[in-house]
């Protein structure tokens, strides 16, 4: 009965927090120009707002549209919910199969997609075939991300892979290294990030995830932002999981729940300042020029588990 509270306290809590990251991480690059911002409830006020107007659908919409943002929210809210955010022994911890939320992921993806082409308009197919181009790229970088630490803990479970990594000797593992940089390499790309993609902006040239959803409104676009929050968030947590796991509480210690509550939101404060730092720093690369950035990632992951084999660290 308690692993079943907890599992539904982790679920409120990704959910509840993900808007507040998603503020922070706003917050945090107007300081970084100069500016005073919105404030870190600033998507709470915008997701209120939407859900409070009325939806317009087009004429041609298909029942595809129609579910696709209430598709995406599930799925987002599903793969932040199997991640071991605060604790391992969950009861849907079984099924936290890293392969398993790579394909959550693209199951997001397809859906999105196929409704953004689903109204035929140009803007929707040109964000569909550049959202596409960059799952072709980037899934495969993530995997190779999740194999090196697969290979490490003997274990495609992201529940043994944080039980391994957090008691093993602090030390500098290159491969490890390696891994984590293509793995920031691929949160940016996926989650419409500069440089690969800019979520204020919708110029007609570079957006991606601004294209698909310009036809969206009301509840539809709230599910969809939050959505877009919660996956910013599982991310973050599956990185923290993979190469920072110190603080996760271990199975049966309920007694460190509440200091892993302080280092999860510790944690995630620094890697929302950490990206908006990065974002502030980097430039929006051109469209063309975005495989090449995929490809490093690629390459950067192929390495840290060549290194693994090679040298054993």
């Amino acid at each position: 009965m308690n692993g079943i509270l907890l599992q539904l306290f982790q679920d409120t809590l990704v959910v509840l927090v993900a808007p507040i990251l998603l503020g922070w991480v706003n917050q945090c690059r107007a300081w970084l120009q100069n500016r005073s911002g919105a404030g870190v409830l600033q998507p709470y006020r915008v997701l209120i707002k939407l859900f409070h107007k009325d939806a317009v659908l087009a004429n041609n919409a298909s029942p595809l549209f129609r579910s696709t943002p209430y598709i995406l929210f599930s799925s987002m809210w599903l793969a932040a919910a199997l991640v071991p955010v605060i604790a391992t022994d969950l009861p849907l911890s079984p099924a936290v199969d890293v392969i398993a939320l790579v394909g959550i992921f693209a199951v997001a993806r397809a859906f999105i997609s196929l409704a953004a082409m689903d109204i035929g308009t140009s803007f929707g197919s040109l964000g569909a075939r550049r959202e596409m181009l960059v799952g072709f790229l980037a899934e495969p970088a993530l995997l190779m991300v999740f194999f090196t630490a697969s290979v490490i803990s003997h274990s495609t479970s992201l529940v043994t892979i944080v039980e391994t990594l957090a008691h093993k000797q602090f030390m500098l593992y290159p491969s490890l290294a390696f891994a984590a940089v293509a793995f920031v390499m691929v949160l940016l790309a996926e989650n419409a990030r500069v440089p690969v993609d800019n979520p204020s902006t919708h110029l007609e040239l570079t957006m991606i995830h601004e294209a698909m959803i310009l036809e969206y409104s009301a509840r539809h676009l709230a599910l969809i932002e939050w959505a877009g929050a919660i996956k910013l968030l599982a991310y973050i947590t599956i990185g923290i999981a993979l190469f920072v796991p110190w603080g996760i509480a271990e199975a049966g210690d309920w007694g460190a729940l509440p200091l892993a509550l302080v280092a999860l939101f510790l944690k995630l404060m620094a890697a929302g300042a950490g990206l908006a730092l990065l974002e502030t720093l980097s430039a929006k690369l051109r469209i063309f020029r975005v495989p090449e950035f995929l490809g490093t990632a690629f390459l950067l992951a192929v390495l840290a588990m060549l290194v693994h084999y090679l040298l054993g660290v």
